[in-house]
């Protein structure tokens, strides 16, 4: 069962509005990890707010990787925020920060405290629809330091996320990350677990990830990366409308 904590209550301040994130979360049950998750983190007509400040900051961009000599456009949108000079790369993707919106700020405000970390990035993952998706992975860049503390915050569709114990196969686990849902992940957890947004058949609303960082200031200790697969679907034509957060029509 899951273990049930309460943490301290903050105020979050979105443009003129500030509001209160919610206090109680649960310890997932899995060995090797150290996972929290928050599922009504902050409140609904609080999150609707955050999405639609999202939805008009946020420069998007659609990113590529290379797979059999053939560019392949990732099945979703990215954008990496943070402090100057907080540079972050995945799957050869190199990606500079652009500077903090007062959306974010106060976003990470409230994370910090959740978490007890000071972070200094996040890259953010637009999932337009089902087909978008991410595939089998670490957060384990070297970058990221050996132990890294990962707050996800997950605005507008529910998404299903989904972990695996790198060398217990049978272990698995997954969880619907709701509509102003947080996720911590800390301690060893990346070096044991990975993690994963897969397609879905489901009409579902658009979903925006922020997934909060420490870049470290100094050359880490060489860690493997962990992508066991590339994502291999096409894109669309990167585009952000004004998509509505509750269910899908």
């Amino acid at each position: 069962m899951p273990q049930q904590l309460s943490l301290w209550n903050k105020n979050l301040a979105v443009g003129s509005k500030t509001f209160p994130i919610t206090i109680s979360g649960e310890k997932l049950d899995l060995p090797n990890a150290e996972i929290m998750f928050y599922s009504q983190g902050i409140p609904q007509s609080d999150a609707d707010c955050c999405f639609q400040q999202l939805a008009t900051e946020i420069i998007w961009r659609q990113d590529s990787i290379t797979l059999y000599q053939k560019s392949i456009a990732l099945p979703r949108l990215t954008a990496w925020y943070g402090d100057p000079g907080k540079t972050y790369t995945y799957s050869g993707i190199e990606m500079l920060p652009t500077p903090w919106t007062p959306t974010l700020l106060a976003i990470k405000s409230q994370v910090e405290a959740l978490a007890g970390v000071q972070f200094n990035s996040v890259l953010l993952n637009l999932y337009r629809h089902g087909r978008d998706s991410v595939a089998w992975h670490s957060d384990d860049e070297p970058e990221l330091g050996e132990n890294p503390t990962i707050a996800s915050v997950s605005l507008g569709g529910t998404r299903r996320f989904c972990l695996k114990h790198r060398q217990q196969r049978h272990l698995r686990h997954h969880l619907e990350l709701t509509h102003g849902s947080i996720l911590l992940m800390l301690g060893c957890t990346q070096h044991y677990w990975q993690h994963q947004i897969p397609k879905t058949q489901k009409l579902v609303p658009p979903r925006i990830n922020l997934t909060f960082r420490t870049i470290l200031d100094f050359e880490a200790p060489f860690l493997p990366r962990r992508w066991q697969s590339q994502d291999n679907s096409l894109s669309e034509k990167p585009r952000f409308e004004s998509f509505p957060v509750g269910s899908a029509k």
